[in-house]
């Protein structure tokens, strides 16, 4: 697919800014909750499996569009994109039932 040509960097360089933050996010957040370590390994494995996809589609958008089968090759990495970033949401789920499942410590 035909970009302006700063547009993958700006991309590429946003979404990793913003992915790093949040990765630093919930590790320190999981530093802080120590007890709740299974719903934060199943946050971690959701944003790398977005990354993840996020990289496949990316990947599509770069791809040449005059390659002789470029519709079937840039079809082919969206669906692992959507395949991946499905799977991510899995792990999302899980994590969300796991935090709804703990209980709080009421403290005074």
């Amino acid at each position: 697919m035909p970009l302006e040509q700063e547009v993958m960097g700006l991309l590429i360089g946003g979404f990793s800014g913003i992915m790093v933050i949040s990765i630093l996010i919930i590790l320190l957040i999981w530093v802080k909750n120590k007890n709740h370590a299974f719903g934060y390994i199943w946050i971690l494995l959701h944003l790398l499996l977005v990354s993840g996809a996020v990289y496949f589609a990316l990947n599509a958008f770069a791809f040449d569009y005059q390659h002789p089968m470029a519709a079937e090759e840039i079809s082919l990495r969206i669906g692992v994109s959507g395949a991946i970033w499905g799977l991510s949401m899995i792990c999302l789920i899980i994590a969300i039932f796991y935090f709804a499942k703990v209980k709080k410590q009421v403290t005074f």
